[in-house]
């Protein structure tokens, strides 16, 4: 079952949460992406861009993460897997 965009971003801002990585939606002149700054984790993403464009930044990066011993709604694995 393929959730709606608005949901797929509630689960990644959970799952931003649950593994303590700083999520950043803000304006600007940039793509996205993530980023260390003083041994925190964050994700940036451009509130500018269109919510699928976000959808794929999320998914690029949190697929960049070691996720297998994480749980993650079915939905949410799928997309960041087919991304």
């Amino acid at each position: 079952m393929a959730s709606r965009p608005e949901e797929l971003i509630v689960m990644f801002e959970e799952l931003a949460d649950r593994l303590n990585i700083k999520l950043v939606q803000d304006k600007g002149d940039f793509a996205g992406g993530s980023c260390l700054i003083r041994e925190e984790n964050f994700i940036v993403v451009n509130k500018r861009k269109p919510l699928e464009q976000r959808l794929k930044v999320l998914a690029r990066e949190f697929g960049k993460i070691n996720l297998a011993d994480v749980y993650l709604v079915p939905a949410l694995r799928s997309y960041i897997e087919g991304s």
